[in-house]
């Protein structure tokens, strides 16, 4: 993995005034030099099988490079080295929280200064819209790192007052090796949901990158390792789903697993979590998110927020990057399968009883909105509908703080805010016998 001067070949578009404060010396990355191998023990390995699979452009089918494809073998050697990193008395074990936090915001601090090189691989060959990209999956991933790392010292447990001579204390404590399954249409923010929490709660991760887009997450991985994390903290195995991702499901050693991705996954997912060692399982999965507008919504308003467009078709064309590619033609044949894509059905309703009772009539649960300037028609709507994140007069907010998860098969748990925090960690009673003064 050589590297050359990368900070020549930056458009002025990514001159970041964000950056200016970090201390933290910019490196020196050519743009078309990638990180490749599986990140295991902080060092890089070739698939035990030798294979390697290509990243690939969508838009021009061009091969970027290609990356080691790691697989059970892989994943075994991933989690042994987790699971080391967890043994008590290990450097992670044995450090302070605080210092937990000062390595993700160190983190923090290097994938600021490097969100340039970071949305070049997320969007490669496009200029114009570069800004927005670096908004929303560089400066999100950042944030939630940096939000983490304040969290680190302070996720305390509580002192309980039980009946008896007795001091009871709680202690919250990490769940251990965290396999982590991220897909690839947000692979930097995804990257940080997971990673965030698990590091701040002292647990370690073996990630399973999606095979589209492994580029950035190993990218993070060297990021890792500069800053200081410990040797097997954490490990990223590129690779595939029904190979290197099942590895991690169904694996005895590792205590919990996240996923993000389809619902049908999901359901594998926890049967194989089910039948190895019952780990804990948190799962964010597909939804069909319903918009609901009413007479009085401000048309203007939500034609710029949404995919709904109140009596207007807009066509336009977007770059090489946004050309059609074989996944999204093969999911434009399908039916009812969720699709990432914009697709819009409109349908009227007479009471707001029967918009909710049909907005409520999916097995999904992630998301809703309600367009309306009466704010009493708003909230009882938003308390009628079963959705995990109800959006009102907005639509696509996120906040690092606030939480996000689905209902009903969107999933289970939720990620970002301090109820992330509650995926990664154990709780322990302790409980000792207060001796009396005639003992």
């Amino acid at each position: 993995m050589l590297r050359t001067v990368f900070s020549r070949t930056f458009p002025q578009v990514f001159r970041i005034s964000a950056c200016q404060h970090s201390t933290i010396p910019a490196p020196n990355v050519h743009p078309d030099v990638h990180y490749n191998k599986i990140f295991i023990s902080n060092e890089w390995h070739d698939a035990v099988s030798k294979k390697t699979f290509p990243t690939i452009n969508p838009a021009t089918g061009e091969v970027i490079c290609h990356v080691a494809e790691g697989n059970k073998a892989d994943v075994e050697k991933a989690v042994k080295a987790a699971k080391d990193a967890f043994k008590l008395g290990s450097p992670w074990r044995r450090m302070d929280a605080s210092h937990r936090g000062l390595l993700l915001s160190r983190l923090a601090d290097c994938i600021e200064r490097d969100a340039a090189y970071l949305a070049l691989n997320l969007i490669k060959g496009v200029k114009l819209i570069i800004r927005s990209e670096l908004s929303f999956f560089s400066v999100g991933c950042w944030l939630v790192c940096r939000y983490y790392a304040g969290w680190a010292d302070k996720w305390e447990g509580k002192t309980i007052p039980i009946d008896g001579d007795y001091f009871c204390y709680t202690r919250h404590e990490p769940i251990g090796v965290c396999g982590q399954i991220i897909p690839w249409n947000f692979p930097l923010l995804m990257q940080a949901w997971k990673l965030g929490p698990a590091l701040a709660t002292g647990n370690t991760v073996v990630m399973k990158v999606a095979e589209q887009t492994p580029l950035t997450a190993l990218y993070v991985a060297s990021l890792i390792k500069e800053v200081g994390f410990p040797a097997g903290v954490v490990n990223i195995v590129p690779g595939m789903g029904p190979t290197a991702g099942a590895a991690i499901a169904s694996h005895m050693d590792v205590d919990k697993v996240a996923f993000t991705g389809s619902t049908e996954v999901g359901h594998l997912i926890m049967k194989a979590s089910s039948t190895s060692n019952l780990k804990k399982v948190t799962l964010e999965l597909g939804g069909k998110s319903p918009n609901i507008v009413l007479s009085d919504a401000n048309s203007e308003f939500i034609f710029i927020l949404t995919p709904i467009c109140c009596q207007r078709l807009v066509t336009f064309s977007l770059g090489n990057e946004f050309t059609d590619s074989q996944q999204h033609k093969d999911a434009k044949k399908q039916k009812k399968n969720v699709i990432f894509g914009p697709v819009m059905q409109i349908l009227k309703f007479k009471s707001l009883e029967e918009v909710i009772e049909r907005a409520n009539d999916s097995k999904y649960g992630l998301a809703a909105a309600v367009f309306t300037k009466n704010i009493d028609k708003a909230h009882y709507i938003s308390h009628g509908l079963r959705a995990g994140t109800v959006w009102i007069n907005c639509y696509d907010v996120f906040g690092v703080q606030a939480p996000f998860g689905g209902y009903k098969a969107s999933g289970i748990g939720r990620e970002l805010g301090e109820y992330g925090l509650d995926n990664y960690t154990e709780v322990k009673t302790v409980t000792i016998k207060v001796p009396q003064k005639n003992s």
